[in-house]
């Protein structure tokens, strides 16, 4: 950049060699994004160290992330009020008497739950709990039961009302409506494709499935159940329809939840609710710090124009639509499993949106394939914080667990070539219901 004491390839070598470097050390992503933009604004003339600060606070000055902590709070009330056991129970009348009845279980309870929470550690965190002492003692194997809980809870980032939409929205201008719409098929077809991968295991096996429930269970299960599963159709419906932005419905779910817990299905006193607060604080302040300094590792990034320089040589190949879908597929895979996916969206998002708009590319169809592909590093390792999360609560450790994991893994990539490849899996129910906000 003219006037600038580094060249844009100077600066990327020292930005991103000191972070890789810190994540050698062990530092978290959070601090060592804030810590890698240090020796720049040092040796920078033109900037300081303040603007670390300034550009974190920025990054937090947002009403549209405001929807992040009353998702979480969301789900940690349904979690304390009784309403995920209720949805417990409505799985297990649906799918308990298939094979592995107790994974399939742990697959559709994923889904409801992503329906309500929009956050995969949450998810993962709750599962873990519910399922992997349950799985150990009906006889499922450590690894197997690991794998499905932490590969399951990706859907939570996929099925609206997804809190990477709300954050990819929010930077990269893209409807939020119309994301909620979009991952809808993606999250199903997930949820479908995981499901057959526990059938093969659980035929392989020999994993025990529960008694075929009646129909008179199942009804009774749906009655409990359907004030809980109003709570997805308030959030999406709301946004969809224009009723409230995404964070009024993020706050109207949260006072939903509330009402339910407290005084329809009276599970939850006050030291539940001080519980839930407390959690979806201290998960909210690692989110936004690592928001805050991911913003301002992407705002260098602007300064020296580092997107453009990268992008000239990328657009040099040439690539076509179904090429450049892979290669935005690619790059997200790859720092997915380095980086948390809040900050590889403020990073990335921008570099490849261009690219995306070369090609004609939907930029709704451009963020649901960024979204998938940011999923699988949820369980994949050096990251891989949902595979963690299941670990650190089954007391095993990780690479014990990444043969079954990987296994799991190959459905979904199936189903990511296929959203790539037949842009309608996404774009299907968004031009159905607000065509408005496509190209």
């Amino acid at each position: 950049m003219s006037g600038s004491v580094l060249t844009a390839g100077q600066a990327a070598f020292v930005l991103f060699g000191a972070f890789f470097g810190l994540l050698a050390l062990r530092v978290p992503v959070a601090f060592a994004l804030g810590l890698a933009c240090l020796p720049i604004l040092m040796i920078e003339p033109r900037l300081d160290t303040v603007t670390l600060m300034s550009e974190s606070f920025n990054a937090f000055n947002s009403f549209i992330l405001l929807a992040v902590p009353f998702f979480l709070l969301t789900a940690n009330l349904m979690n304390i009020g009784g309403i995920t056991d209720r949805l417990l129970k409505l799985s297990r009348t649906m799918v308990g008497h298939w094979p592995g009845g107790l994974a399939q279980i742990n697959v559709v309870l994923s889904l409801f739950f992503a329906g309500i929470s929009g956050s995969s550690t949450a998810d993962a965190a709750s599962q873990s709990k519910i399922f992997i002492e349950a799985q150990r003692r009906a006889g499922y194997d450590d690894s197997f039961s690991v794998a499905i809980t932490a590969v399951s809870a990706v859907l939570a980032v996929i099925v609206p009302p997804s809190i990477l939409m709300i954050v990819w929205g929010g930077i990269l201008t893209t409807s939020i409506g119309a994301l909620f719409l979009a991952g809808i098929v993606p999250g199903i077809l997930i949820a479908g494709a995981q499901m057959a991968t526990v059938h093969i295991y659980a035929v392989k096996r020999g994993y025990p499935t529960y008694p075929r429930e009646t129909w008179r269970a199942f009804i009774c299960a749906c009655a409990h159940s359907f004030l809980a599963l109003l709570t997805p159709g308030i959030i999406i419906g709301g946004k969809i329809f224009g009723w409230f932005t995404a964070t009024e419905s993020a706050a109207i779910a949260v006072l939903y939840a509330g009402v339910l817990s407290f005084v329809v299905y009276r599970e939850m006193d006050l030291k539940g609710l001080y519980g839930a607060l407390l959690d979806t604080g201290r998960l909210t302040g690692v989110i936004l710090f690592c928001v805050g300094t991911a913003s301002c590792f992407g705002w260098l990034l602007a300064y020296y124009k580092i997107p453009e320089a990268i992008l000239t040589g990328v657009s040099a190949w040439n690539m076509g639509f179904i090429a450049t879908g892979f290669f935005v597929a690619g790059v997200f895979l790859v720092v997915g499993c380095f980086l948390d996916a809040i900050p590889a969206i403020i990073i990335c998002g921008p570099i490849l949106q261009p690219l995306a708009k070369a090609v004609e590319m939907d930029p709704v169809h451009f963020a649901m394939i960024g979204i998938v592909s940011l999923a699988f590093g949820l369980v994949t390792p050096p990251y891989g914080l949902c595979l963690m999360i299941a670990c650190a609560v089954a007391g095993m450790r990780m690479r014990d667990a990444i043969k079954d994991t990987v296994i799991m893994l190959i459905p979904l990539f199936m189903v990511l070539g296929l959203v790539i490849i037949w842009p309608k899996v996404t774009l299907f129910l968004p031009s159905l219901v607000s065509p408005e906000f496509l190209n």
